[in-house]
């Protein structure tokens, strides 16, 4: 089956390699020198254990048109790059074309696939702006994923893998179709886990969990995961957003299958690791904070569920958000 990859940043470019490894027709939709170097020498992966794959046998091209139709689209880009492209996604889907999302946070698809009760077919603002992809993307060729590795770029056509390799999957009406255990088996094949779940949503929160708190409390402070959990007024402000989502997430049938003790204990066992919206902050790129933040407190006012200390610290990262934009500029911690 051919696969067209909509960004060939660290974790289009790790599914991409292994992809193309084991066979697989591959095409990178990419830009600027990330593209050039794809279509000059191809991708180099660099895998945890310091092993690589060299995939030359792909193609890289800026245009959608020119890619053309494809079977399966992964698309890797983040959440706030979806929007932008949408108007483009057309090209590259048939009839029967698979479009997986691999974004971080609540998707602009949450309430499709016969969703949400009362709020069934409800618009998400803060996860598709001016409902741009819903208009160009129908929810028909959409599969959810959750992506759990953690993956760096570090030089065009170079990703290091830094841990994981389990992408999850799922239909959005919970279905276990043959077109999702098809994509799971060609995931497997290139070496991934790609379990199948009957609730993609439920997933999605469990990763989110950790994210909506850990991912702005660290670009605030520039502190690590586990300086946050050891330091004891983060611990708590972070167990106090956690607590918040939660009771969204119970509105909307979602049940966590831990605590937050245990989920905050798994985030300090990853040691002095930095978010990427922390990396975001000192690299001076734009921040995925509606995805993973604004959307939560789009949801409490959907559910009628108070978020206040979610949206204290949505709104002094919004600010911080805005003053780096305007300054076109990053922050970062140095030694003096």
């Amino acid at each position: 089956m051919s696969i067209a990859i909509v960004g060939a940043g660290a974790i289009g470019g790790f599914l991409g390699v292994r992809l193309a490894n084991v066979g697989e027709d591959v095409t990178f939709i990419a830009r600027g020198a990330n593209l050039d170097a794809i279509q000059a020498n191809g991708m180099r992966l660099i895998e945890e254990d310091g092993s690589e794959i060299h995939a030359k046998n792909l193609r890289a091209t800026k245009s959608m048109d020119e890619a053309g139709k494809h079977d399966i689209v992964l698309l890797t880009v983040k959440a706030h790059q979806v929007g932008p492209i949408a108007a483009d996604l057309h090209h590259l889907i048939g009839p029967d074309t698979m479009v997986v999302t691999m974004q971080n946070g609540i998707p602009w698809w949450y309430f499709s696939g016969g969703h949400g009760g009362d709020l069934t077919g409800t618009h998400l603002e803060t996860a598709d702006p001016g409902a741009l992809i819903a208009k160009h993307l129908d929810p028909k060729h959409v599969i959810g994923s959750v992506v759990y590795p953690a993956a760096v770029l570090t030089e065009p056509g170079v990703v290091q893998v830094i841990e994981g390799h389990r992408f999850g999957l799922g239909e959005l009406d919970g279905s276990m179709s043959p077109r999702v255990q098809s994509l799971a088996q060609r995931l497997i094949k290139a070496g991934f886990r790609a379990p199948v779940t009957s609730d993609i949503r439920a997933e999605i929160w469990l990763k989110l969990w950790g994210n909506l708190s850990f991912n702005p409390i660290s670009a605030l402070s520039h502190a690590t995961l586990v300086d946050i959990c050891q330091f004891p007024e983060t611990r708590a402000l972070a167990a106090d957003m956690m607590r918040e989502a939660q009771e969204i997430a119970g509105k909307l049938g979602i049940t966590f299958k831990l605590g937050i003790e245990k989920r905050i204990a798994g985030a300090e066992k990853v040691g002095a690791h930095k978010t990427s919206m922390l990396q975001d902050v000192e690299a001076g790129r734009p921040i995925e904070l509606e995805a993973l933040v604004g959307s939560i407190i789009e949801l409490g006012r959907l559910t009628e569920t108070p978020t206040p200390h979610i949206g204290t610290v949505y709104a002094l990262m919004r600010l911080l958000s805005q003053s780096l934009e305007r300054a076109q500029g990053r922050l970062v911690i140095t030694a003096a």
